[in-house]
C-alpha cells in the first residue's frame, strides 16, 4: 500500500520509517526541506516540499493513489483541512489526523476523521502513573459520554465470574489483562488475582463503578 504523511518532525518521521520498513511505499511532506533530515540516508520514500492541503502537493506525493494519509504536522488546522482533503477531494478512505486541542479533536471525529488528541492521551498516561486510583481513561468516545478504563478488581472478586462484576458496577468488560497477555472474556471466565478489566463504562459513572470493582462483592452478589 501506498501512505502519504503530513509533517517531518519526530512523529511523521518515525511514522514513515516504520511504513517503509514493514514494506509500504511511503511520501512525506513538509514545508521546510531541511526536516528531511530526520529521515534515514537509507530511506527511499518520497519527500515533497509544500503545503499538506495543497492539491498539487498532494498529487506529486501520490495522494491519489494512496490508501492511508496520515496528518501530523504541528499544527492543528493544517492537520485536520489536509486530511479532510485527503478524504473528500480524493477519497482516500484510511485517514488520521493528529491534534492538540482535545476540544476540536472530539468535533472532527464527530465528522468522521480520526484523531489522535496528543494532549489528552498525554495527560491521560501521566495521570494513571502519578495517580494509579484515579480513573484515567484508556479510550474516550468522541460523544465524551463513554470512556474505557483499566479496573482492577479487588481481591474478594478473585473466583467469581466476570460477569457478576460487569452486573454489580454497570459495566461492559471488553478485555481482561493476565499474566501480560490479552484474554476476551466469556460467560464462565472467572477472575483471577492480578487481573487487570479494561471495561466500557459511561464517563459520569466512572468513579462509582471503579469503587464498586475495587471493594469486595456484596455478600448476596
Amino acid at each position: 500500500m501506498h501512505v502519504v504523511i503530513l509533517g517531518c518532525g519526530r512523529v511523521g518521521s518515525a511514522l514513515a520509517l516504520e511504513v517503509e520498513r514493514f514494506g509500504h511505499s511511503v511520501a512525506v511532506i513538509d514545508q521546510d526541506p531541511a526536516a528531511f533530515h530526520r529521515l534515514s540516508k537509507a530511506f527511499g520514500g518520497r519527500k515533497v516540499t509544500g503545503v499538506g492541503f495543497d492539491r498539487d502537493t498532494l498529487v506529486e506525493a501520490g495522494i491519489e493513489d494512496a490508501d492511508a494519509f496520515a496528518s501530523v504536522s504541528s499544527g492543528d488546522n493544517s492537520n485536520i483541512i489536509s486530511a479532510r482533503v485527503a478524504r473528500e477531494m480524493f477519497g482516500v478512505q484510511n485517514v488520521v489526523a493528529r491534534i492538540y486541542d482535545p476540544r476540536r479533536a472530539e468535533v472532527y471525529e464527530r465528522l468522521g476523521i480520526p484523531t489522535v488528541a496528543t494532549v489528552r492521551w498525554t495527560r491521560d498516561q501521566i495521570l494513571s502513573r502519578l495517580l494509579p486510583d484515579t480513573v484515567t481513561p484508556e479510550w474516550t468516545h468522541p460523544s465524551g459520554h463513554v470512556v474505557i478504563t483499566q479496573l482492577q478488581p479487588g481481591r474478594g472478586w478473585v473466583g467469581r465470574p466476570v460477569k457478576e462484576i460487569e452486573e454489580a458496577a454497570g459495566i461492559r468488560v471488553a478485555c481482561v489483562t493476565r499474566f501480560g497477555d490479552g484474554v476476551v472474556p466469556e460467560p464462565r471466565t472467572l477472575v483471577q488475582d492480578g487481573d487487570i478489566l479494561h471495561a466500557a463504562v459511561p464517563r459520569k459513572r466512572a468513579s462509582e463503578a471503579e469503587a464498586v470493582v475495587r471493594a469486595d462483592p456484596a455478600k448476596d452478589a
